[in-house]
């Protein structure tokens, strides 16, 4: 994954300057707070927030069919290994 080193944020930054923070996320719909030199943070625009909690319900229900699929074709397996 490749990150736009436009939108880096060290921590101590933004903790003394949300509101730069705010501003990237304006300008650029992202920002990345470091921690350590490391990427810990994401902040979004809030509609942003809501398409990717969006697309977790959607994969979730995608797994959760995946897995009554597979329980369905191999209940009499699943039965024996349980006796």
């Amino acid at each position: 994954m490749t990150v736009n080193t436009d939108i880096l944020v060290p921590m101590t930054e933004a903790n003394q300057n949300f509101s730069k923070v705010a501003r990237l996320v304006d300008e650029s719909g992202m920002a990345v707070i470091l921690k350590n030199n490391k990427p810990r943070y994401v902040v979004v625009d809030f509609a942003e927030y809501d398409q990717i909690q969006s697309f977790q319900v959607q994969r979730w229900e995608r797994v959760g069919a995946a897995a009554d699929r597979l329980i369905a074709e191999n209940l009499e397996t699943f039965q024996e290994l349980a006796k």
